[in-house]
């Protein structure tokens, strides 16, 4: 299998070009988790997949780390996306991505013929209880008590096609990340568990993100996670709808927009390549 390793913002992935490598016969879950390990594997948070689609000028399939199928990931679609035009798969600065949550279309910015950053919509967050989904009555989720660990949060909960539940905080470095994130992940009101973000609010313009992804643990960054955020920001009038989003890599500018898309913006980049034995 040749692959590419790219990372978003330190949010790392190998990248399989399956127009070339088909990978017919072969169990993908179990390969994600094989080639994803860190000590006896290539190393990533997760094992991306672009086919030929149908409906689209790409098929993506993400595993995470831990062999489970993911809907969407932001920082994967961005390195996708540089990946496509870069490689000569498309020809096109704006690219049609069918994924799992739905049809994505994001749009590079291009100068002196590279990929300088990648501008997604992201489309429209789902933000009624059965949208995201989480167990209990019918309306929005906004600063909900949880109780997780022993200890009882605050929650919003967003879909950006797939599960987030956002916490905020006074201090995100000070956050219980590696206790909260996997008690809250498999807490039983989400049935296709969900991702966790805590939240510093700096002003009406920026917020400090840490993120514990479901079935990957403690990421770097992610970017549907940092849409969500911006949403849940907007819903407890914490921000302004267009707000920068620091994750411990780098930034991501994240606008929900008058016609209720989010808009993400961020880099990509191309790590290196190499041949794994299937």
């Amino acid at each position: 299998m040749h692959f590419t390793k790219v990372q978003g913002l330190g949010n790392d992935f190998i990248l399989v070009n399956c127009f070339e490598d088909k990978l017919k016969g072969i169990d993908l879950s179990k390969l994600a988790v094989k080639a994803c390990d860190r000590h006896f594997g290539i190393g990533a948070d997760g094992l991306v997949l672009l086919l030929p689609s149908e409906t689209a000028d790409v098929n993506m399939r993400i595993f995470n780390l831990d062999g489970s199928e993911a809907e969407m990931c932001g920082n994967v679609i961005r390195c996708a996306a540089k990946y496509l035009f870069e490689h000569g798969l498309v020809k096109e600065s704006r690219i049609r991505v069918q994924t799992l949550a739905g049809l994505m279309q994001p749009e590079l910015i291009i100068k002196d013929g590279c990929v300088q950053l990648v501008r997604v919509d992201m489309g429209e967050p789902h933000l009624e209880r059965r949208e995201i989904p989480m167990d209990g009555p019918p309306g929005r989720v906004i600063g909900e008590p949880l109780e997780a660990a022993g200890i009882t949060y605050q929650v919003t909960a967003v879909s950006m096609g797939n599960p987030h539940c956002i916490i905020f905080v006074p201090d995100v470095d000070q956050a219980p990340l590696p206790v909260a994130g996997p008690a809250i992940e498999r807490h039983s009101l989400f049935p296709r568990r969900t991702n966790v973000e805590f939240i510093q609010v700096i002003n009406h313009n920026e917020v400090k993100m840490r993120v514990w992804e479901r079935g990957a643990g403690e990421t770097m960054a992610c970017g549907t996670g940092a849409c969500a955020t911006a949403v849940a920001c907007v819903l407890n009038a914490l921000t302004n709808r267009r707000v920068t989003v620091h994750l411990q890599a780098g930034d991501l500018l994240i606008e929900w927009e008058a016609d209720n898309h989010v808009y993400m913006t961020g880099p990509a980049e191309e790590v290196f390549t190499g041949e794994y034995e299937v």
